[in-house]
């Protein structure tokens, strides 16, 4: 079975080493590797090295999500749609930079900026997957568009940055 490769950050190293050396001095004999993995991720303040592969991959780290999300975009332009949401999720945050903060937009508007960013012909479905991934809210009888303002995943930061480099 492949390893998959864990990190983690440090905030204090000084705090790191003094509670993984208290802990170890409170072990019998040396810990095994399992033991181990487990006092290193208690010492970086997880609760086990369980915890410690549950979290969020720290920014910088290609999730799978985040490859994937890059193989839709061709040049900055979205050339289709993926199959799994969570990538879908991932891909619309290109679209909401794309809309103006605190403005609100008719649906022609929001019809112009999406149909520009992609190229497989399905707007309306860009903006309504912009609605149900909570990116953007619109009135009831659908005439005003308002981009949610929040503060954009770590990935979604990556995928941007990605997409926004010259290739």
């Amino acid at each position: 079975m492949p390893r998959e490769m864990q990190s983690i950050t440090i905030q204090d190293l000084s705090v790191f080493t003094k509670t993984l050396r208290k802990d170890l001095l409170q072990q019998d004999k040396l810990p095994g590797h399992a033991a181990m993995l487990s006092l290193v991720a208690k010492a970086a303040g997880y609760d086990n090295y369980q915890h410690l592969k549950a979290t969020k991959q720290p920014a910088g780290q290609d999730s799978k999500q985040l490859i994937r999300a890059l193989r839709v975009f061709e040049a900055g332009i979205m050339i289709r749609w993926p199959k799994q949401t969570a990538v879908q999720g991932l891909c619309l945050w290109v679209f909401w930079t794309k809309l103006p903060a605190r403005v609100d937009l008719s649906e022609k508007d929001v019809n112009d900026i999406l149909k520009a960013g992609h190229s497989f012909g399905d707007h309306a479905l860009l903006r309504r997957s912009l609605i149900d991934h909570k990116l953007v809210q619109r009135t009831p009888d659908g005439k005003i568009y308002r981009r949610i303002e929040q503060a954009p995943t770590a990935d979604a930061m990556a995928l941007l940055q990605a997409i926004q480099r010259p290739s």
